[in-house]
This record gives structure tokens, C-alpha cells and sequence, in this order.
């Protein structure tokens, strides 16, 4: 069983990844100018975290805002 496990339903139909300890998972999910990432990972005190940004979407896919940070422990840190 994987430690991060991720689905994606599109035109051709839903895909999934699974993601490691090592490897993390993330997903980029945008239109033409707004997204969302979503980053999993593992943080130094070995609890799931999850890490959401707001993106530019497409047209601008490194512009990022942090919107929050959920941690296994269900502490949720709204951004401002």
C-alpha cells in the first residue's frame, strides 16, 4: 500500500499515481488562468502534510499563493 495515493477524471476517464515517502505526491489541477496545487508529503515529524496553492492556471503555472497547510493531526493553517 502506498503512503500517498492520488485520482484524475478527465476526457479519457479517471487515472490514479501513488506516491512514496521518498517521492511525495502532487497535482497541478488549472484552467487557463486559475489552479490549484496540491502537494503531499511527509514532514520532519514523519506526520502527512498536505500543502495547497492557488496557481495563475495555465497561463501562469508558477505563479503561486499559499492558501493552507493540513497536517495528519488535522491542524489546518489558513493563509491570508
Amino acid at each position: 500500500m502506498s503512503r500517498f495515493y492520488g485520482e484524475v477524471k478527465g476526457n479519457r476517464g479517471i487515472t490514479s499515481r501513488m506516491g512514496s515517502v521518498k517521492s511525495g505526491l502532487w497535482g497541478h489541477i488549472r484552467g487557463w488562468d486559475i489552479g490549484v496545487l496540491v502537494n503531499c508529503i511527509v514532514n520532519e515529524d514523519g506526520k502527512d502534510e498536505i500543502i495547497i496553492w492557488r496557481t495563475g492556471g495555465s497561463n501562469a503555472g508558477t505563479q503561486r499563493v499559499l492558501i493552507a497547510e493540513i497536517t495528519e493531526d488535522e491542524i489546518i493553517k489558513p493563509c491570508t
